[in-house]
């Protein structure tokens, strides 16, 4: 034999590193394998979760949201309208013009009583007070 020939010996060898090499990359592939198969399982387990939350929510009663506060209006300018509403914190019965005159102390003459109804009908106006039936204003 000369230099170049191969001996059985030396192909031997050859398939051993060979077949060793061979079985070092199987391994690692199983180990990636094994890797995907364990990142697969929870994807489906995340799939799954998200199907019954999906299926959880479509079972539920339409709910309708309960509508925003509607904002306080603000009081007109004025000593007047602050003492009113005073009056009607303290009051437990819808009031009318006169009741409001003398419950702020004020003379029972037309003009007062008008001017309070006035002032009255703008609260009514702004939401601020409601007239019950006519001439009888209370807090909403």
């Amino acid at each position: 034999m000369t230099g170049g020939e191969l001996t059985l010996g030396a192909i031997l060898a050859c398939l051993q590193v060979r077949e060793q090499q061979l079985a070092e990359q199987a391994a690692t592939a199983r180990e990636e394998i094994a890797e995907l198969m364990a990142q697969l399982g929870e994807l489906d387990t995340a799939a799954e979760h998200i199907a019954i939350t999906r299926k959880t929510l479509l079972e539920l009663p339409d709910a309708v949201p309960p509508a925003p506060a509607a904002p306080t209006p603000a009081l007109p300018d004025g000593p007047a309208y602050q003492q009113i509403m005073a009056v009607f914190a303290e009051a437990d019965a819808p009031l009318g013009a006169r009741n409001v005159c003398e419950a702020m102390d004020l003379d029972l003459v037309p003009n007062n009583i008008n001017n309070v109804r006035i002032k009255l009908k703008r609260l009514t106006g702004r939401g601020i007070l409601d007239e019950t039936e006519p001439g009888l204003f209370t807090r909403p």
